[in-house]
C-alpha cells in the first residue's frame, strides 16, 4: 500500500502514467478473454446437445426401417406363396415333406420390388447331339419372367411371360406367350379359389416345370406327348386342404377346339391335346371342361395323387366333330425318402365321338386318335455336398402311344396304329445352388433309334 501511494505520488511522470494504464488493463484483457472462452465453451455445448439429439433421432429412424423391413419381408413371403414356376414351378424338390408343394419356385428368394411384390424368372439352355445325324442343334428353350404381388394377407395375383425360342417373328420358330395371368383369394386357411389363366393341376410337371425342379436336359416324353406341357386354360378353380396331407382342386375351364385339328401335319402324332389346346388364345369356350384331383402328402416325403379332366372339344363348329368329347385322366406317386427320389405316372386319353369326323380324313396320314396313353417311372439319388451343392444321377424309363386306336377310318384307308414308344433316360443334374442347375444325359429311344441322342443342359429359377 506504501509502495503503491509512493509510486502515485510520481503518476505524473510519463514513465509511471505508462505503467499504471498497463497494469489497470491486464486485469481487464484477462476478464475479457475468460468471458470469450466461456462463450465458446456454452457454444460447443450447445452443438454437443443438438449432435445427441439427432443421433437419438438417427436411432430411431434405424428402428423403424427395421421395423418396416420385417413387414415387407412378411409381405414378400405371402406374395410369394402366389407366384407360378414359375412359377411355379414347382420347387427344388417338389414333394418333399408332407407339406403341400408351394408354388413355382418357391424355394427360392425373389427380389422384392415393391412392398407387396416380387420378381420370378426361369429359364433353360440346351445342346443335343442325335445319334445318327449331324444336326446337332443348341437353343435358348425358355425364358420366363412372373410377376406376383399381394393385395391383402388373403388376395394376390400372379403372371408369368414367356419367350421360346429366342427369337420371336413371322419368320421365326420362338413364341412369346403368357403362361399364367390369374386372381387368387384365400376364403379361409384351408380353402382358396382363383380366377383366370392358370395351368391345369396334373401330373407331376405341368404346375411345376422349371428347369431345377426336373431331372434331365428335356421334360419326360409322357407329360409333354399324352399331358401337354405346360397346359393352361381359362377359368375359375378351387383348392381345399387339411392338416392331415389331403389336398383337393376342382374347376371349371376352357377346353380342347379339335376343329383344329390338321390331318396333313405331324403335331397331332407328337402331342393329339398339344395340337388342339388353346392357350387361351381367342379360345373358343361354347363347351365348358372340368377337372377334379386330389393330392395326398399325410407321411412325410411321400405323394400320390390323380386328376380328370373333361369335356366338349367341338365347341359349336359346324363340322363333322360337332359332338366330340375329351378325356384324360392321370394317376402319379413320388417318394423322396433322405437322398432318394422315385417317381412314377400313368397317363390315359381318349377323344369320343370322332366316327364321322375321321372318315372325312380318309386318306391322310394323321386322323384323330380314339385313344392315347403312356407311363414313366423314374430313380435319382441326391449327393449333397457344401454350399447348397448337389449332385443327382438318375434314370427314367418310358413308354407312350400317342395313337393307341382309331375309329372311323374308311375301309382300305386304314393308318398304322402306335408306335409304341420306349424311352430310356440315363442323366446327370448337378446344382450348383438351388437355384442354378448343369445337366447332361444320353436319351435311348425305340423304335426309331436315329433319335437317340446326347444332350446338355443349364437352367436357371429364382
Amino acid at each position: 500500500m506504501i509502495a503503491a501511494k509512493g509510486f502515485l505520488m510520481h503518476a505524473r511522470h510519463p514513465l509511471a502514467v505508462a505503467l499504471l494504464a498497463l497494469g489497470l488493463a491486464l486485469p481487464r484483457a484477462a476478464l475479457a478473454d475468460e468471458a470469450a472462452l466461456q462463450k465458446r465453451i456454452d457454444a460447443l455445448e450447445a452443438q454437443l446437445r443438438a449432435l445427441q439429439d439427432q443421433l437419438t433421432a438417427i436411432r430411431a429412424d434405424a428402428k423403424s426401417a427395421q421395423a418396416s423391413a420385417a413387414n415387407a419381408q412378411a409381405t414378400a413371403e405371402k406374395a410369394v406363396a402366389a407366384a407360378p414356376q414359375a412359377a411355379a414351378s414347382g420347387t427344388a424338390a417338389v414333394a418333399a415333406g408332407n407339406a403341400a408343394p408351394p408354388a413355382s419356385m418357391a424355394p427360392y428368394a425373389f427380389p422384392q420390388i415393391g412392398p407387396n411384390t416380387v420378381l420370378s424368372s426361369y429359364g433353360e439352355i440346351q445342346y443335343n447331339v442325335p445319334q445318327n445325324s449331324n444336326d446337332a442343334l443348341a437353343d435358348v428353350g425358355r425364358f420366363v419372367i412372373g410377376i406376383a404381388h399381394s393385395f391383402t394377407d388373403r388376395t394376390r395375383m400372379a403372371a408369368e411371360f414367356e419367350v421360346e425360342h429366342a427369337v420371336t417373328s413371322a419368320d421365326d420358330s420362338g413364341e412369346a406367350e403368357v403362361e399364367q395371368a390369374y386372381v387368387e383369394h384365400d376364403f379361409t386357411d384351408h380353402a382358396s379359389g382363383k380366377a383366370g389363366l392358370f395351368l391345369i393341376p396334373v401330373g407331376l410337371l405341368n404346375e411345376h416345370h422349371e428347369p431345377t425342379v426336373y431331372y434331365g436336359v428335356y421334360r419326360n416324353h409322357v407329360e409333354t406327348a399324352i399331358i401337354p406341357t405346360t397346359w393352361r386354360e381359362i377359368g375359375v378353380g378351387g383348392t381345399w386342404h387339411d392338416d392331415t396331407g389331403w389336398t383337393v382342386n376342382a374347376g371349371l375351364t376352357t377346353g380342347f377346339n379339335l376343329s383344329k385339328w390338321d390331318p396333313n401335319s405331324d403335331e397331332g402324332r407328337e402331342s393329339p391335346l398339344g395340337s388342339i389346346h388353346q392357350e387361351g388364345q381367342l379360345a373358343a369356350a361354347k363347351n365348358l371342361s372340368g377337372y377334379a384331383g386330389f393330392n395326398w402328402r399325410g407321411v412325410p416325403g411321400l405323394e400320390a395323387g390323380a386328376t380328370v379332366f373333361y369335356g366338349g372339344a367341338g365347341q359349336g363348329v359346324d363340322f363333322a366333330g360337332k359332338d366330340a368329347k375329351v378325356t384324360l385322366y392321370e394317376g402319379h406317386v413320388r417318394w423322396t425318402p433322405g437322398p432318394w427320389d422315385l417317381a412314377a405316372l400313368y397317363a390315359h386319353g381318349a377323344i369320343s365321338d370322332i366316327g364321322d369326323l375321321n372318315a372325312t380324313f380318309a386318306g391322310a396320314p394323321t386322323p384323330v386318335p380314339a385313344t392315347f396313353d403312356g407311363w414313366y417311372t423314374q430313380a435319382a439319388y441326391k449327393f449333397t455336398f457344401g454350399g447348397g451343392q448337389q449332385l443327382g444321377p438318375f434314370i427314367r424309363y418310358e413308354q407312350y402311344n400317342t395313337a393307341r386306336s382309331y375309329v372311323g377310318l374308311p375301309v382300305g384307308f386304314d393308318v398304322p396304329t402306335g408306335p409304341n414308344n420306349k424311352a430310356t433316360t440315363l442323366g446327370l443334374n448337378y446344382w450348383l445352388t438351388p437355384g442354378v442347375v448343369f445337366k447332361l444325359d444320353y436319351q435311348w429311344l425305340r423304335p426309331d433309334d436315329t433319335q437317340s441322342r446326347f444332350a446338355l443342359g443349364i437352367g436357371y429359377a429364382f
